[in-house]
């Protein structure tokens, strides 16, 4: 018989561990993973929370149990944002829209996305000057955005640059806020935040459904190369289409979701290079030997073995998404625990990835690690960066080849060290930033012979 609760860390009587939470949000779920177990009991504020972490019943929630569960209730603090895409949608609406947006990422799809990703990335070398400081948090944000908009809209949206920034900044300061808070105010009051919110988010509408309403009087959705063009002219099993509302809801969730993530990842993967110079000198070795100075393609991102370790331990150490969620909407049992119908249920890439029981010396910033056998003997979700079961990452295909690219083009002209006594942290947000940035002097390489400089 399944028990009722798992044990977990004392509580207040009205805030539960809302406090130890809001000072040190990934110390405080490491500590409760380490101290009390497998299956942890929280509670932040009124909502009751079960902490899971072990990759068995991980899998359990999002595998094997997965009907049970809906996203939780972070996701839907700001509807305004993500609308109904496939990040916040719900049952036989979410399946109709995989579905639909599935063919978008076949494997010859995103190879074909190859050439825009390096020709960004390149672009944005072009105008850098050895010697300088770079902040790399700034210019990974602004060559992902870069490479979403060209691959997404088919166009730039250096103008509208600034703008979207600053809406990702307040959305994160907005999620933390409702997420944190006791009672969460509605959309339509009118406070400060909740009008700061609508403000940003009426700003990205406009450029999203610029493009939108653009390509439809283009005549041509379902034609171009582009992902916008591919959602315009995707048709379900009855011949029915998207609305503009819903392409606006999925490439939203795309847009913003896609490229900070993104540029995180490498953000940290810069950041873990420049700790640490033996492993950034054999990625630049293998990227010699494997590309011969010229500009890297979709065919070489296969046979750039140790930038993927590289990639993958990144990802282990500094999860973009740190935490995710679900809600039970039926009751069921998870780890010899019954999890009642509206709980709230936590799994923790942060900690999962850290647990020395999975990886030796998880600490320590290992690309090597990555073999395939010891990926082959790894639990399914002991690593999870793209989360898991019927809702992983549709991108994860394409965030891989995207950061491959990057990195090698990088790699062969520039390379970054940190200036002296410059401390970064992770800041848990809605994902995981770097606060507060890297500034990074650029060392040079020599240019490949096809960089047309």
């Amino acid at each position: 018989m399944a028990v009722m609760a798992p044990p977990g860390p004392r509580q207040s009587w009205l805030r539960g561990n809302l406090g130890d939470f809001q000072r040190d949000r990934l110390a405080f779920l490491t500590e409760c993973a380490r101290t009390h177990g497998d299956m942890v009991s929280i509670r932040l504020g009124p909502r009751r929370i079960i902490l899971v972490n072990h990759p068995d019943f991980i899998e359990q929630v999002l595998l094997t149990h997965n009907s049970s569960f809906r996203k939780h209730f972070a996701l839907r603090l700001n509807p305004l944002v993500f609308g109904n895409g496939l990040l916040t949608s719900e049952a036989d609406f979410w399946l109709k829209q995989r579905r639909l947006i599935q063919p978008t990422f076949t494997r010859g799809r995103i190879a074909s996305y190859a050439p825009a990703m390096v020709e960004a990335t390149t672009r944005m070398l072009d105008g850098w000057t050895p010697g300088q400081s770079r902040e790399i948090g700034n210019e990974m944000m602004r060559l992902t955005l870069a490479i979403t908009a060209r691959t997404l809209f088919g166009s730039d949206v250096d103008n509208e640059a600034a703008d979207i920034a600053h809406a990702l900044q307040v959305l994160q300061e907005n999620f933390l806020v409702r997420f944190q808070s006791l009672v969460v105010m509605p959309f339509w009051v009118p406070t400060p935040q909740n009008l700061r919110i609508r403000r940003v988010v009426r700003r990205l509408d406009e450029i999203l459904f610029g493009f939108i309403h653009k390509r439809r009087q283009q005549g041509t959705q379902g034609e171009g190369s582009d992902l916008l063009s591919l959602l315009l002219g995707a048709r379900d099993e009855d011949g029915s289409q998207m609305s503009d509302q819903q392409v606006r809801d999925e490439a939203m969730t795309l847009f913003l979701a896609g490229h900070e993530t993104t540029a995180l990842a490498l953000s940290w993967t810069w950041y873990l290079l420049s700790q640490h110079p033996e492993v950034e000198e054999q990625l630049a070795a293998e990227v010699r030997e494997v590309l011969g100075g010229r500009l890297p393609t979709a065919q070489d991102v296969s046979r750039l073995t140790f930038v993927e370790q590289v990639v993958l331990e990144s990802m282990r150490l500094f999860p973009p998404v740190y935490i995710i969620g679900r809600e039970a909407v039926t009751s069921c049992e998870i780890g010899g625990f019954r999890i009642a119908r509206g709980t709230t249920v936590l799994m923790s890439e942060w900690v999962l990835h850290r647990d020395p029981r999975f990886f030796e010396q998880p600490e320590v910033f290992r690309p090597e690690r990555w073999t395939a056998n010891f990926q082959k003997k790894l639990p399914k979700f002991a690593y999870f960066p793209f989360g898991g079961g019927p809702r992983v990452c549709i991108g994860n295909t394409f965030a891989m080849m995207e950061m491959s690219l990057v990195l090698a083009t990088i790699a062969q002209r520039y390379r970054f060290t940190m200036q002296a006594g410059h401390q970064v942290q992770p800041w848990p947000g809605f994902t995981l930033r770097l606060m507060p940035g890297i500034p990074a002097p650029l060392l040079s390489r020599s240019p490949p012979a096809s960089a047309g400089r």
